[in-house]
């Protein structure tokens, strides 16, 4: 570590230690470093205790497995929900913004100590949520829709975890400021930066709207409150439930541009184009929670359709420009590298044995192909009948949240290892594996669940085959063969998170520490660090790869929408 002088930027209301990082050449706040490490670290830790849970779930619902009883699947079923979907993603996200303004524009963080109030919050809330519901008497699942109601310490270690995340985002709108003022960079904030700051904005509204009805549901809880609305519940809950997603996706995809810029020194296409689709984000992308609330009488018909068409497209559409940019950067950046034969030689001389590019790039698809269609699919007004509160439901959100923010977030971490916690990653045969492994699981569940959904398997029971109705019900046989390749895609999935925590793991405690000269086994390319850093794009050549691939996602698009409109045709003659 070498610590430089920062007299010259002016007087500091706190001494601040910086290492000169010798592949990026960043100056990196310690203190910002400390907290990025815990707050990591602590995301790997629910992530592992999430994903038992997970595979837990996952088998109970294969039917010839059928692993728990009924209180034990929705006591799990809870506790997998707040696990991975809540603690941690956003540990892992805090992470994220204080790397994206401390670290990448060479700056102090703001208020370290309040940082680590912050972290304390967060780590105290989930641990009292996960004892509230082991406890039992707390088995709400991650919607806790009224009249279900939890123990009161329950809402209470959410509503703790929210005010210390909302803190944590608070830090890093001050760290921008910070950075403004004392001149750390030139010209405008990095994109991946930019992105970070989306997902902040988006966070401040998504963190609010969880407080705004979990209060009153706590103190309904210790009977201070009569009653609480369900119509009223849902409507302000999904402000929280879904809309966490989209500080996922404006995360995630921020990666996508950082780990293509520092290992293939991928540049914008264009600057402008991305970051307006990043604004869209901010504007737009909340309003698809409203597809949760498509079978509620209490919506009016012209709010679910303005809702459901008109605005929602309008985030789509800034997905599909991410979907097309990011790529598209790669693909300029592969060919000034010098692969320029053909269509593909960019994408097939990638840096696949690299886990944090393979991972980026599988993130990248699994969660255009396999989340985004069905997010629109499902999003629809007309074909959410079709699946509205099955288990396709699910089985789209572990194809946002799963194969692509958590496959993301682990690609990061690849990066994050030797560059943060300044450690070699151990294992670099499985670690190169590990990305396929998780991804292909991830993949198989989010393609059965929706599956089993399209055949009617309802979204929250934990049996399918009704063994205990007192009316009999058989759903087909083709029902039971996609939960069972559920079960197996699970176990996958499973076998790639186990080799990723124990990767991490074992790197934290035991790798090779990272000194002067080390030559990293994962590297960075040349002009990685400018390219990440640095405002502005590059004129790009003909991007024929990318073409064709967008072309490809349109077709898949357009024939699934008319597969499941063909469905809702025969719905209708059947009436």
């Amino acid at each position: 570590m070498t610590s430089i002088d920062v007299a010259s930027a002016g007087p500091l209301p706190r001494k601040t230690e910086f290492r000169q990082c010798q592949y990026t050449g960043l100056k990196v706040d310690i203190a910002a470093q400390t907290l990025i490490k815990v707050n990591a670290v602590a995301a790997v830790v629910f992530l592992a205790i999430g994903g038992l849970f997970g595979l837990l779930v996952a088998l109970t619902r294969w039917p010839a497995v059928h692993l728990l009883s009924s209180e034990m699947f929705y006591l799990v079923l809870t506790a997998h929900g707040a696990d991975v979907l809540v603690f941690w993603i956003v540990f892992f996200e805090v992470a994220v913004l204080y790397f994206a303004s401390a670290v990448l524009l060479n700056c102090r963080l703001a208020a370290p100590k309040l940082a680590w109030v912050a972290f304390v919050l967060m780590v105290v809330g989930a641990l009292v949520a996960n004892v509230a519901v082991l406890q039992g008497e707390s088995s709400v699942m991650f919607t806790s829709y009224p009249p279900l109601m939890a123990k009161p310490h329950f809402y209470l270690g959410l509503i703790v975890f929210a005010v210390g995340a909302l803190l944590a985002v608070a830090l890093f709108f001050a760290t921008l400021v910070i950075a403004k003022d004392e001149k750390t960079y030139e010209g405008s904030i990095p994109l991946v930066t930019f992105g970070a700051l989306t997902a902040a904005i988006i966070a401040v509204f998504t963190l609010a709207s969880g407080a705004i009805i979990l209060i009153p549901t706590f103190l309904w809880s210790v009977g201070l409150i009569g009653n609480i609305d369900p119509l009223m519940y849902k409507a302000i809950w999904w402000g929280f439930g879904h809309s966490s997603q989209q500080i996922n996706v404006a995360a995630h995809i921020s990666i996508w541009y950082m780990i293509g810029a520092l290992l293939v020194g991928a540049k914008p296409l264009s600057e402008k184009v991305s970051r307006t689709a990043f604004l869209m984000y901010i504007l737009f992308l909340q309003l698809a929670s409203a597809h949760h609330l498509l079978a509620e009488p209490g919506m009016s018909s012209e709010w679910k359709i303005l809702n459901t068409s008109y605005m929602m497209y309008l985030a789509v559409m800034a997905s599909m420009i991410h979907g097309l940019t990011v790529p598209g950067a790669i693909e300029a950046a592969q060919r000034r590298n010098g692969y320029t034969h053909g269509a593909f030689e960019w994408l097939r001389k990638a840096p696949w044995g690299n886990p944090a590019f393979s991972g980026m790039f599988l993130s990248l698809i699994l969660f255009g192909f396999l989340g985004g269609i069905s997010g629109v699919t499902l999003g629809t007004e007309q074909l959410n009948v079709l699946m509205h509160n099955t288990i396709y439901v699910p089985g789209h959100f572990h194809a946002t949240v799963v194969a692509g923010t958590t496959l993301a977030f682990m690609a990061a971490t690849y990066i994050v290892l030797p560059l943060i916690f300044q450690r070699e990653v151990i294992l670099p045969g499985l670690a190169r594996w590990q990305p396929y492994l998780f991804g292909i699981g991830a993949a198989g569940i989010s393609l059965f669940m929706m599956g089993a959904g399209t055949l009617g398997v309802s979204r929250r029971h934990w049996d399918i085959t009704f063994s205990d109705a007192s009316i009999s019900f058989q759903h087909s046989a083709s029902a039971f063969l996609m939960m069972g390749l559920n079960g197996i895609s699970a176990l996958i999935a499973t076998l790639g998170g186990v080799l990723f925590v124990v990767i991490v793991v074992g790197t934290v405690l035991f790798g090779q520490k990272v000194g002067p000269g080390h030559k990293l086994t994962f590297p960075l390319h040349a002009a990685g660090p400018e390219a990440v850093t640095h405002h502005g794009a590059e004129e790009a050549p003909k991007l024929t790869g990318t073409a064709i691939l967008v072309a490809v996602f349109f077709i898949c698009f357009v024939l699934y929408y008319f597969v499941n409109w063909k469905y809702l045709a025969d719905l209708w003659l059947f009436r």
